[in-house]
């Protein structure tokens, strides 16, 4: 039996060292900065191994390690006593190769805009849209109705949308107000 929870205890903690990118993914777009994202996954991980006793399901390790990782989030946010504005946070992504490649720009674009959303949506969209939970896997990781979970997402995406437009917009060249002779 002992050798049984030994290798059970082994494959737990390979899944959640392979977790880890996906896990940092997440922290970082929920708060922004990269060391507080760095410590955030170190502080879900800890959890996670420290409470592994208390995982009855191991199908649902993936869910429950993310719920962890959230519910870090939340602590340190009541810990500062105020959430950092997304605003002032979402245009500090890193500037690089993004200036180069279109596509990267379109990356620091849509980032910022998601830098720019509620923590309740910004929540809700990363675990669905770019971690690929399902409705009811979120509704138990942040511990909220399905329905909140629908209506946070198309309201995250509506404002997205928006954002994305208006920066696109605000991009785009200004027409000339003067005209120009044409021989």
């Amino acid at each position: 039996m002992r050798m049984i929870e030994a290798i059970f205890s082994k494959q737990v903690k390979r899944r959640l060292g392979d977790l880890r990118p996906r896990l940092f993914r997440t922290a970082l777009g929920l708060c922004g900065d990269a060391q507080q994202a760095d410590d955030l996954v170190q502080e879900a991980l800890e959890k996670a191994l420290t409470g592994l006793h208390r995982l009855n399901q191991p199908e649902s390790l993936e869910a429950w390690v993310f719920s962890i990782l959230t519910n870090c989030y939340r602590d340190q946010c009541r810990r500062h006593s105020r959430e950092k504005p997304a605003q002032e946070w979402g245009n500090e992504w890193p500037p690089g190769a993004e200036e180069i490649l279109d596509a990267e720009k379109e990356v620091q674009q849509v980032r910022r805009a998601i830098g720019c959303l509620n923590q309740g949506q910004r929540e809700v969209l990363i675990l669905v849209d770019i971690e690929g939970f399902s409705y009811a896997e979120v509704a138990a990781i942040i511990q909220i109705p399905i329905g909140t979970v629908m209506s946070r997402l198309n309201r995250a995406r509506q404002r997205l949308k928006t954002l994305l437009l208006e920066e696109t917009v605000s991009l785009l060249p200004r027409a000339k107000n003067h005209l120009e002779r044409v021989k």
